[in-house]
């Protein structure tokens, strides 16, 4: 239909959070630093924002805080 609103006229939506990845509404193609891209043909795509991840630019939630075991000393 000529009036009716095509996904190419909607805007990318982009989620924010505190503390971990950008959500992005997909597709997705990514240009990196060095001036390669890569694409992603997944509805949503979390985008690492801290570096750590080791799929990069895509998050593995390696921004996630791990929490060390608790010294636990027995009294015996």
């Amino acid at each position: 239909m000529p009036n009716s609103p095509s996904d190419s006229d909607r805007p990318c939506r982009v989620r924010i959070q505190h503390r971990g990845p950008l959500l992005v509404e997909g597709p997705v193609e990514v240009e990196l630093e060095d001036g390669s891209t890569v694409a992603s043909d997944r509805f949503r795509v979390a985008l690492c924002t801290c570096r750590r991840s080791r799929r990069y630019p895509w998050c593995d939630t390696s921004h996630r805080e791990r929490s060390r075991p608790t010294d636990k000393k027995s009294t015996t």
